[in-house]
């Protein structure tokens, strides 16, 4: 097996570890740990390494997103409700300018008014929701054709 082309960070904000128990109609019956396993099995099949990271606290996943901004390729992040709120998460998003891809198990906009709008998404290169836990190998191939198109795989370019 070759090695990764790319490296890419998935984050999972508040209530995201309940997943499965939380809100079923809205969210699923799919586990945190059955998400993480499956973007694992898809980076692979993408020739990206994914690390997964799950956080309740708005600075724990900035300090995350600031040790990986030279340690990763591309982000995939579920900001969970700080999605609506976080002025802090778009900053350290813009400051590490690394292509983003937000995703979302639902789908906000044909939520409750407040969910409609996106703090993080001028910061992100595309988004993904609707699709229950698909949104996120979703978000991941989408992200991975972005960086493919920025950097094309030399073995496989004309």
């Amino acid at each position: 097996m070759s090695a990764p082309r790319w490296s890419v960070l998935v984050l999972h904000g508040p209530n995201l570890n309940l997943l499965g128990e939380r809100e079923p109609a809205i969210y699923g019956d799919v586990t945190l740990a059955d998400v993480d396993a499956a973007l694992a099995r898809e980076g692979a099949a993408l020739g990206a390494a994914v690390t997964c990271f799950q956080s309740n606290h708005e600075g724990a996943l900035i300090d995350r997103l600031h040790g990986a901004r030279r340690a990763v390729d591309g982000v995939v992040l579920n900001a969970g409700g700080l999605t609506h709120t976080s002025v802090a998460l778009l900053d350290a998003l813009r400051a590490c300018a690394l292509p983003t891809v937000e995703c979302h198990l639902s789908h906000p906009a044909a939520r409750e008014p407040f969910r409609r709008r996106s703090r993080v998404a001028p910061a992100c290169v595309g988004a993904v929701s609707g699709f229950g836990a698909m949104s996120y190998t979703l978000a991941l191939r989408g992200l991975i054709a972005h960086l493919d198109q920025r950097r094309p795989d030399p073995e496989t370019s004309p």
